[in-house]
């Protein structure tokens, strides 16, 4: 091999080498936190992108996790989430928050146990008249606010060493009352330094803009929040309006109270989903169903629902109704990874 031949075979190996090397990292990038720690996109895959495992209603002033039957929860919920796994599904997003039962330990012997990815979060629930709001919302400043979340993400969730993967809070209707802005401004501040999604629990849709304005005003980005049960929104426009502006619009009652798919939820759905497709607004929504709940106080736990159902009753609807395998992989799989990649998102 001459010299001038030599020199190109190498460097076009090298060449070669370093693209690879280059794509292989992209295409492998952890920015999605787990309870066992950061994944990659392809790892996470197809995401249920709001369910709950256990929840405890008594409210904040009167909740003592110390009394909780851990093995009892764990050997209730363990068939379902085996259920699906089997089906399909990679990773389950646990949005039970803090002072409702949020149980970081419990979360990872069912992921350990199942092979599921799950993610939990940090944040305050504050609607329902501020029945789940620690006293201190009262009397600290977002920044303070902030300030305690930022430290279960630096440090872990009460000594674990699990970190949160996203914030969930919540408001009433419009207009919110000062303690939901506070903590809407507090979630922006958290979000600008950790790149942790904040997903609100929110009422109404005028409540759903009234936030984006309030972090907005703060440099996020709207493609950081998550309207989270967007379908207690009637008005579509409002949905529209939201997603162009970049946030992710969240359809995710499925199967809040019932073991199966009714005709009139079907139709709700369908017709949701098919109006974010006409205004090619698909990319910016999220479909998930609400389902598991062990009802702390309620005899054994209550009626737990399954978590596979989307995958049997509601996907085959979707391929009914001219959805294609791409647009179904869009809402179950790549919106989820976009929406909740661990990256600060600034106007």
């Amino acid at each position: 091999m001459n010299r001038r031949l030599f020199f190109r075979v190498s460097f076009s190996g090298l060449f070669s080498f370093l693209t690879h090397k280059i794509w292989a990292t992209e295409a492998e990038k952890v920015d999605i936190m787990t309870v066992r720690g950061f994944i990659s996109k392809q790892k996470m895959g197809i995401t249920l992108s709001h369910e709950h495992i256990l929840v405890d209603f008594i409210g904040a002033d009167k909740i003592d996790m110390t009394t909780y039957n851990y093995d009892k929860i764990y050997e209730t919920a363990l068939p379902f989430l085996q259920a699906l796994k089997a089906a399909g599904c990679q990773t389950l997003i646990e949005c039970t928050p803090n002072y409702l039962g949020r149980s970081p330990l419990l979360f990872k012997r069912l992921s350990e146990a199942t092979g599921l990815h799950i993610l939990t979060n940090t944040g305050y629930y504050g609607a329902v008249d501020h029945k789940y709001l620690p006293a201190h919302v009262r009397t600290e400043t977002p920044k303070q606010l902030a300030n305690r979340w930022l430290k279960e993400w630096n440090e872990g969730i009460d000594g674990t060493g699990i970190k949160p993967s996203f914030m969930k809070i919540s408001v009433g209707d419009a207009p919110i009352s000062d303690l939901q802005r506070k903590l809407v401004a507090a979630a922006a501040l958290t979000h600008l330094q950790s790149g942790l999604t904040i997903c609100s629990h929110t009422g109404s849709g005028g409540a759903g803009m009234e936030e984006l304005e309030i972090i907005e005003k703060q440099g996020v980005h709207p493609s950081a929040f998550v309207w989270v049960h967007a379908q207690n929104e009637q008005k579509r426009e409002l949905h529209f309006e939201a997603a162009r502006k970049g946030a992710w619009i969240s359809f995710d009652g499925l199967y809040p109270a019932e073991s199966k798919l009714s005709e009139q939820t079907t139709k709700q759905y369908l017709d949701f989903l098919m109006g974010m497709k006409r205004e090619k607004l698909l990319h910016k929504t999220l479909l998930s169903q609400d389902s598991g709940w062990y009802n702390i106080g309620t005899a054994n736990g209550g009626n737990y629902l399954p978590y596979d159902l989307i995958f049997k009753d509601f996907v085959p609807k979707l391929y009914d109704n001219s959805f294609t395998k791409k647009e179904v992989k869009m809402l179950l799989q790549e919106n989820p990874y976009q929406a909740f990649r661990i990256k600060i998102k600034t106007n």
